[in-house]
């Protein structure tokens, strides 16, 4: 199952977990584009796919989603979903934050109490949590998102502990900038070290097994291991505000 699957990163991970063999389930609001990605997938994999039209912002979701997926047998859970507001906290419409919370919070929470106790049950499976490297400390001018993503960070790693001995691994990908098209409606430039989300996707699939924090990308890896371990933290969130500063009149729209 993979939510947020329409477009950019999250349908890269349905081509990835296709290309394995693997059956989907497809969550998202756009249903359109769910459906232009099933037939490519079926006619490029040959493998079933399932799409469920559901808006990850809704708290009811996910009785929804639990209903769909009901008799299925999901191996792996991937959460990519995310919303970003941009620009100051302050400026933001409270909308925004709420939906932030919504979807980057509430959402997984909600949707891994829904599917997670069946993998449970069976005694295998995998779990996930798309985190960031903006969520490695405080990111001026996306800062409700990066905060959103060191919550998904934690709760990996404490849901990692937790259920191995149930045979189900979870990891949360730190990834950094992609050229996705959020990504590039939201900040409209490269930076170094850009994965393409397939490449992104196959690593971080690639790596289940090897601990609840997976950072795809050497370049990736350098910055976490730098903005995380070898400068004071101060000097860690001025130097990404500097990066960010561009966002401060910038609007998602």
């Amino acid at each position: 199952m993979v939510a947020g699957a329409s477009v950019g990163l999250g349908a890269a991970f349905a081509a990835q977990l296709a290309a394995r063999g693997m059956s989907l389930v497809l969550v998202a609001r756009r249903g359109h584009l769910l459906a232009e990605l099933k037939e490519q997938l079926i006619a490029e994999y040959g493998v079933e796919v399932r799409c469920v039209v559901l808006d990850l912002a809704d708290p009811a979701f996910a009785g929804a989603l639990a209903d769909a997926v009901a008799g299925l047998d999901l191996g792996i859970v991937v959460y990519n979903a995310a919303f970003t507001p941009v620009g100051p906290f302050l400026d933001a419409p409270d909308e925004e934050i709420e939906q932030a919370v919504d979807v980057n919070v509430r959402g997984p929470l909600l949707a891994l109490r829904a599917l997670v106790p069946a993998m449970r049950s069976r005694g295998k499976g995998a779990v996930v949590l798309m985190s960031s490297l903006a969520g490695l400390q405080g990111t001026p001018h996306i800062c409700v998102y990066a905060a959103s993503k060191a919550f998904n960070l934690i709760l990996a790693e404490g849901l990692w502990y937790e259920l191995r001995s149930h045979g189900i691994d979870v990891v949360a990908c730190c990834a950094g900038a992609m050229r996705t098209p959020g990504y590039m409606r939201s900040f409209g430039r490269d930076v170094p070290g850009m994965l393409s989300p397939d490449e992104a996707a196959r690593r971080t699939l690639d790596g289940l097994g090897r601990g609840p924090r997976f950072v795809p990308g050497h370049l990736n890896r350098m910055t976490a291991v730098l903005m995380g371990r070898l400068l004071p933290r101060r000097a860690a969130v001025r130097l990404i505000g500097r990066n960010t500063r561009h966002l401060e009149t910038k609007r998602l729209t």
